[in-house]
């Protein structure tokens, strides 16, 4: 599958008003907050989050990344691959795990930490998933099982694969007292991997575009505030169970991104679709796609069907909110604009030259 075999490695037009505004938090007592991680694209905000509701924060990581946080948080240097000596013999109230991929590392932590901080949050993924073959899928949905679940090596096919072990070591150690997360494709601000932020960048450059499939495709993703505010509403109000982060079903289409981009950004942008089949034959989608391929969106028919149209019920009724498409377009276009020369050619999507090359052979 694609999300999980090359991108896991890593909207709201339908939406009712309620859930298109940030959550409006009650004053919650300070609490002691450690995260497993805490640097890269979602801790910052997890930290900002946090911080923003008076809680003191931990960070347990490598210190390989220069944090950015708020002055007084508490760095711990350590590795998830044995070296966790600097969380023995101290207490917290919540541990939030955004850095652990294998087994071996969510056995160690669990261990140690579940009689020293009574609430455990997992950040996992979608990807745990077996298939995509329906849409709506929900918390509840099968399972992807390793060929080999002793092979802890993280690649794009045992990633998903990983995360299920690490979810059934937590629920082992934890029991009712843990929170499985599962977000899917993560966008806004500080997005390294460049996935959403390809599709407003490339419609602001103009002209004719490359667009896959039709304007009616699904697009679904969380915004990386919306998923650290939830974060804060589990660590406040003690949400326990498993979450499906993901933006509402069918509220936003490729058409809609991509005409919501031309607005924001009033480019003379025009949209040149192109055929799954096409795209397919210039191993653009699909399992020969390497370098130049079209990040997130998929065509929604077979095993991927239901993709891009997860549930997010479970979440919403424990108050998950959601940014409007329009916010997260400009705010990731303009991170992006103050980012380093070298950042401006994205990892993602297709290069000026491919896209060029493909438009010629469509006409």
């Amino acid at each position: 599958m694609q999300f999980r075999r090359r991108d896991a490695l890593k909207f709201l037009g339908g939406a009712s008003l309620a859930s298109l505004i940030e959550p409006a938090f009650s004053k919650s007592k300070a609490l002691k907050v450690l995260i497993l991680g805490g640097t890269g694209f979602i801790g910052p905000h997890f930290v900002e989050a946090l911080t923003a509701g008076g809680h003191k924060i931990s960070l347990f990581n490598r210190g390989k990344r220069d944090p950015e946080v708020h002055e007084g948080i508490e760095q711990l240097l350590g590795d998830r691959d044995g070296q966790i000596d600097a969380l023995k013999g101290r207490d917290w109230d919540v541990v939030i795990d955004n850095s652990g991929y294998k087994p071996s590392q969510v056995k160690l932590t669990t261990g140690l930490l579940r009689d020293h901080a009574p609430h455990y949050i997992f950040i996992s993924s979608i990807a745990v998933y077996a298939d995509f073959a329906k849409a709506g899928i929900d918390e509840d949905y099968k399972l992807a099982v390793l060929k080999d679940p002793t092979n802890e090596t993280v690649t794009g096919e045992t990633y998903g694969g990983l995360k299920v072990l690490c979810e059934k070591i937590v629920e082992e150690s934890y029991g009712a007292r843990g929170t499985i997360i599962r977000p899917t494709y993560i966008a806004g601000p500080g997005d390294h991997t460049d996935r959403f932020t390809y599709w407003p960048w490339r419609v602001a450059k103009g002209g004719e575009m490359l667009a896959p499939g039709t304007p009616a495709d699904p697009f679904q993703y969380i915004d990386v505030r919306d998923l650290a505010d939830f974060m804060r509403v589990c660590v406040e109000k003690n949400v326990t169970g498993k979450y499906n982060l993901c933006g509402p079903q069918g509220a936003v289409t490729m058409g809609s991104l991509l005409e919501e981009a031309k607005r924001i950004t009033q480019a003379n942008t025009t949209f040149v679709w192109a055929s799954p089949a096409f795209l397919t034959a210039q191993e653009i989608i699909g399992e020969k796609a390497k370098g130049n391929f079209m990040p997130i969106w998929q065509p929604p028919v077979g095993d991927e069907a239901g993709l891009l149209l997860v549930s997010p019920a479970r979440a919403r009724k424990k108050g998950l909110k959601f940014r409007s498409l329009e916010t997260t377009i400009r705010d990731t276009l303009e991170w992006q604009k103050k980012r380093p020369e070298d950042k401006q050619v994205l990892k993602a999507g297709l290069t000026p030259e491919k896209e060029a090359e493909l438009l010629a052979l469509l006409k």
